[in-house]
């Protein structure tokens, strides 16, 4: 999943970027509206979190553009006025969530997973193929009854790959999918990614590697295992 953190105040955008980000959710921020609107230009985002109150580019006016160009991001937005009056304004304007300040981050990581399944096919919130079990609210996975420790990216990569049902997922996908967009190191960090994900996953391999195509998860059977590829599909 990709969030767009839209917060003028440095600190809190970090806070809340650093906790999605330990719970395996890409994230970029964004200091203001324009800079926001960029982003989405080149960018496909699940969930838009929205400071309502922003300078220059007020956050309605965000939100108003964002419905207007019929994008697949969902918006919660987020600000200290927290009235009836106020919420259904915000909500009028085409947010799909409201969540005024201060907050608890356990109620702010409920609302984005939960806007996040809305921008996409719906799925069930847990993941299975090929022996393995994900829970994307406990955010916990198993490979036949064998719960396995996996950090952050190695879960999002695992979940994105579940979430395609077998189809093969692009090297430019995941990098879209799970990583951030300053992050520099990012084709390479899909291999390292992968192969460290291909050993706790342990025997027989379900992640395939496609040549010139990407990767998929598979039945369980023999794979091949990372290696030049043709094609611009796997980095």
């Amino acid at each position: 999943m990709r969030v767009l953190v839209v917060e003028d105040e440095e600190f809190l955008a970090e806070m809340i970027a650093e906790g999605l980000r330990r719970d395996a959710v890409a994230v970029d921020i964004a200091p203001d509206g324009r800079a926001a609107l960029e982003r989405l230009r080149f960018g496909a985002y699940d969930v838009m979190i929205l400071d309502r109150d922003l300078p220059g580019l007020h956050g309605d006016e965000v939100c108003r553009r964002v419905v207007g160009l019929r994008l697949l991001t969902r918006i919660l937005m987020l600000t200290a006025a927290g009235t009836v009056r106020d919420r259904v304004a915000g909500l009028g304007l085409g947010a799909d969530d409201y969540l005024t300040k201060p907050f608890a981050y356990d109620e702010l990581l409920a609302r984005v997973l939960a806007l996040g399944r809305r921008a996409r096919p719906a799925l069930p919130p847990v993941l299975e193929r090929a022996g393995l079990t994900l829970d994307t609210a406990r955010r916990q996975v198993c490979r036949d009854g064998r719960f396995l420790s996996l950090s952050r990216k190695e879960f999002a990569v695992l979940e994105t790959l579940l979430r395609a049902e077998g189809a093969v997922v692009s090297g430019e996908d995941l990098i879209e999918e799970v990583w951030e967009a300053d992050t520099s190191y990012r084709t390479n960090a899909v291999r390292v990614t992968l192969s460290k994900l291909r050993t706790k996953l342990g025997a027989p391999p379900v992640i395939e590697t496609v040549p010139g195509a990407g990767y998929r998860i598979g039945d369980g059977g023999p794979a091949p295992e990372d290696g030049p590829t043709t094609g611009s599909g796997t980095p």
